[in-house]
């Protein structure tokens, strides 16, 4: 199993996806392999090419509450671009398993867990609602880890 955590620690609540992994890394059962991303989305294709499950956890805008927790199963259903597309990279997370879907290169299992996220301005600290749910992400995490 891969876990992916994705961000850009420098953009405020983009980092939670990274804080999320660090906190996994101490935490995540032998065999699962965690790791830091920047969210560009054929590096991303790449970085999943031979795991049979990945969890990616990276900020979402979808106009929820800050802080909220979405689990998307993207063997079920499609990733909404407008909650995932926005990127510093010309090519998206959302791009990257949309393409992957159509290329047939999707992972046996691909979990998507995103967090509300509200303040992206320069900066290395995440908003109060979302550093109050990292706890509950890596929780979540975790269970998903032992299905």
């Amino acid at each position: 199993m891969l876990v992916i955590g994705i961000g850009n620690a420098y953009r405020g609540d983009d980092a939670v996806g990274l804080v999320v992994a660090r906190q996994l890394r101490e935490l995540a059962p032998a065999g699962v392999q965690v790791l830091d991303h920047g969210g560009e989305g054929a590096d991303l294709m790449e970085t999943w090419r031979d795991a049979r499950a990945v969890i990616l956890i990276d900020a979402a805008h979808s106009g929820a509450r800050p802080g909220t927790l979405h689990r998307i199963d993207c063997r079920l259903e499609p990733l909404a671009p407008s909650m995932f597309g926005d990127s510093t990279h010309a090519f998206s997370v959302a791009e990257a398993i949309e393409l992957s879907r159509v290329l047939g290169q999707l992972p046996g299992s691909l979990i998507v867990f995103g967090i509300e996220g509200k303040d992206y301005r320069l900066g290395t600290e995440l908003s109060p609602a979302v550093r109050q749910a990292v706890p509950q992400v890596v929780d979540a995490v975790i269970k998903e880890i032992g299905k």
